[in-house]
């Protein structure tokens, strides 16, 4: 089974996050939702607390396939000027998989794994400032770094991020029972 860990910081979006961890686990894939600061429970861009598991301090990249961050900008800005998620990105680059969606591009451009060709909420390409923004798809995949473009786009991402970890057959059976007939 294929493991994900999604960091999670004030200012998240809520819809992101809960539909990133929903389809993925709808797909067999075992999510860790993990926090920064000292309170397991992070409110969101709207004012919606989730609960997480597990301190971002104590995150192995030794354990887990994928680390995917959902974005929000407050969310987004704590995650980039952590010491310990920016490392994160730099290990997972190196010999697994990245993802990031609306603004989080953001974080993984500051830790310098952002691929050539990306995507993210259109307002955020600017201050990403990285050459390589497509418009053209909900979701990007370079190499090992996939992309998404907002909250409207997050089940679909999530889709794609289950067919690299979990396959193609799984992807369809998740999407079929979601009663999807886009992405």
């Amino acid at each position: 089974m294929a493991k994900v860990v999604l960091p999670l910081a004030k200012g998240f979006e809520e819809l992101e996050a809960v539909a990133l961890i929903d389809v993925m686990r709808r797909g067999g894939i075992e999510v860790s939702i993990a926090y920064l600061g000292q309170d397991r429970a992070v409110v969101g861009a709207n004012g919606i607390t989730l609960m997480a598991d597990t301190p971002i301090g104590e995150v192995s990249a030794d354990a887990f396939d994928m680390m995917v961050l959902p974005g929000g900008w407050d969310g987004t800005y704590a995650l980039a000027q952590d010491a310990k998620v920016i490392s994160l990105l730099q290990e997972f680059k190196a010999h697994k998989s990245v993802g990031a969606m609306c603004a989080a591009p953001y974080v993984l451009k500051k830790a310098g794994v952002l691929g050539d060709d990306y995507t993210c909420y259109p307002g955020a390409k600017d201050e990403i400032n990285h050459p390589g923004y497509r418009d053209d798809s909900k979701v990007v995949v370079d190499d090992n770094v996939m992309t998404s473009q907002g909250p409207g786009t997050a089940v679909c991402f999530g889709l794609a991020i289950l067919e690299r970890l979990a396959g193609m057959q799984t992807m369809q059976k998740v999407k079929e029972g979601m009663l999807l007939d886009y992405c």
